[in-house]
């Protein structure tokens, strides 16, 4: 007979009441937990009884101490209360993976050596992991998200998805097949504003489109590496661990998932031009291109390393019949809206005249900042809701989020921009 530790809190008013029950697998309708696979959790009830909160669980590969990345993803799922962290495999080195285990309160028969070995015991699992969070270089993305997800486990990747466009077609098919959740974490798509502006869109507010202009120039690669070859550099210019491109797959892909996020849009044909500096690094370090966004709208894109003065200055800026919109990451709460004729408005997060999908993301008051962490949690809060409400056969009706799709969409735009480069700047369909 199985039993289950359950925590429960009683909300009445301000006040909060707890306490802790053993039920069996014998106890009443009602009060079972969400999910029998986990042997203790959190339950919030409203003074009717209504569920106010429940948890999903997770497992990282990758993403250990020392990570950037990891401690965001750790940071964005669980910002929420939406899920925990519950299993690792989050380094090559299995002291490290150890390490970052007891820094986050991982239990030792948690912790794996290998990817393959935590899908085959987390699945056979009682309570194992909803989903995994896939944290490494991009070379690996692929063979292990598709083994989750042959495990029927929901995964969040990082971007780029995959190497290639025909592995992130192989995953979009077995996530589908399966029936099975598959996130991509365009962090930047996340603000609150970016869903005040597609909404705007949406409505007409700025009239037929007419053209777009978005990038993310940064200046880590000609502030950090040396002009002539000088030791080892780090993976992502390796073409065997990053792929076939690295300005173009680490900072132009943002920028073309912010233009569908932002405006709807998806991109049709793309012409780049790339160029490299320091000129003995085997990829490119600087992208320009010319986009053909459909219905005659024209837009522009660039993405660069070597931007010297822009630390991370992601940036989109869309003109219609009636006006414009646009947005920059170095002030990220902000929205500007330009009428014809009309004087430019500054539009706040968190102000009451924002959307409703807006507010319904936007954490603090108006003037307080939001950052990275909170804009990843934009990403996993709609994901775990849609993987709470699968888990109980109910349909999601809550916010988008990056999917599989926007993954695949993502290598088409990467590799068309090789491609056009390769083939002395031409256009090169999506």
């Amino acid at each position: 007979m199985n039993k289950h530790m359950v925590q429960y809190i009683l909300m009445a008013g301000a006040a909060a009441f707890q306490f802790q029950v053993t039920l069996l697998s014998t106890e009443p309708e009602g009060l079972q937990p969400g999910n029998s696979r986990r042997r203790f959790k959190t339950v919030l009830f409203n003074m009717t009884g209504e569920w106010l909160m429940k948890k999903t669980s997770f497992g990282m590969v990758g993403g250990g101490l020392g990570s950037f990345i990891g401690d965001v993803h750790r940071h964005g799922a669980m910002i929420d209360d939406l899920a925990a962290l519950r299993a690792g495999c989050f380094s090559r080195s299995r002291e490290k993976s150890l390490e970052t285990a007891r820094a986050w309160d991982i239990p030792e028969d948690r912790v794996y050596g290998t990817f393959q070995e935590m899908a085959d015991r987390e699945s056979a699992r009682d309570d194992g992991i909803d989903f995994v969070t896939v944290a490494t270089p991009n070379s690996s993305h692929y063979e292990i998200a598709k083994y989750f997800l042959e495990k029927n486990i929901h995964v969040m990747c990082d971007k780029p998805v995959t190497m290639t466009v025909e592995q992130a077609e192989d995953l979009k098919r077995i996530a589908e097949e399966r029936k099975l959740l598959f996130a991509v974490s365009y962090a930047y798509t996340g603000y609150p504003v970016i869903r005040q502006a597609r909404r705007m869109i949406e409505d007409g507010i700025i009239g037929r489109m007419l053209y777009v202009r978005a990038g993310h120039p940064e200046d880590w690669v000609i502030s950090s590496v040396p002009e002539e070859p000088a030791g080892n550099l780090p993976w992502r210019f390796d073409p065997n661990v990053a792929g076939e491109s690295l300005c173009c797959a680490d900072l132009g892909t943002h920028a073309e998932q912010l233009i569908e996020q932002f405006t709807g849009l998806t991109i049709r044909r793309v012409l780049a031009k790339f160029n490299t500096w320091p000129a003995y690094l085997p990829l490119e370090t600087n992208v320009t291109a010319l986009l053909d966004l459909g219905d005659g709208i024209t837009g522009e894109l660039w993405a660069s390393q070597i931007a010297i003065g822009k630390e991370c200055s992601p940036y989109i800026y869309v003109v219609g019949t009636k006006g414009a919109l646009e947005w920059n990451h170095e002030k990220p709460d902000i929205l500007k809206y330009t009428e014809l004729n009309g004087p430019t408005q500054l539009l706040s997060a968190g102000r009451d005249y924002m959307g409703a999908e807006s507010r319904s993301i936007t954490r603090v008051a108006a003037g307080h900042h939001e950052g990275y962490f909170e804009v990843f949690g934009n990403i996993y809060r709609p994901f775990c809701e849609n993987l709470l409400a699968l888990k109980e056969g109910k349909a999601y009706e809550g916010l988008s989020y990056p999917t599989i799709r926007e993954g695949l969409n993502g290598m088409k735009f990467i590799h068309a921009c090789v491609e056009s480069e390769k083939r002395g700047n031409i256009w090169i369909d999506l």
